[in-house]
């Protein structure tokens, strides 16, 4: 019988650790326009992320309840449920996910809603700025 074996009673048990390599760390992206979603997407699974996408917030909120994402990247302006209302509802599911609201309209800043994300971006061609914040807030973690 190979050494991961054990029968006992009549029933085969396997055992032993199996080692998948460290676990994924998994960003919802929420973007309505599909260049940006598979944009964002492709480049953050060349950072080593599990990448899901929403297209609007109403699909962020069942991604939400599908499977919990370590961080979400949230655009506001969106048809169906855009993204302060999406912020409202995920912030009211889960305090602890981190978010960032990366938009093309900086006047959201100083609506106050959006005051309760860890992060906000202006969205850029460049998407180091995104990437890097990405990374602060996965190793940072949140406990609030």
């Amino acid at each position: 019988m190979p050494k991961n074996l054990l029968f006992l009673m009549g029933v085969v048990f396997s055992y032993g650790i199996i080692d998948n390599g460290p676990m994924k760390k998994k960003v919802l992206v929420v973007e309505d326009e599909e260049g940006l979603r598979l944009l964002y997407e492709e480049e953050l699974k060349a950072e080593g992320y599990e990448v899901i996408t929403a297209k609007n917030g109403k699909e962020a909120i069942h991604q939400l309840e599908a499977g919990k994402p370590d961080l979400i990247v949230l655009d506001i302006v969106m048809p169906v449920m855009d993204g302060i209302e999406a912020l409202g509802r995920i912030l009211g599911k889960d305090r602890k996910i981190p978010i960032i609201l990366n938009t093309s309209y900086t006047g959201y800043q100083q609506d106050f809603m959006s005051w309760a994300a860890d992060a906000y971006l202006t969205k850029s061609s460049d998407l180091s700025e995104l990437k890097d914040k990405v990374k602060e807030l996965l190793e940072k973690g949140k406990t609030g």
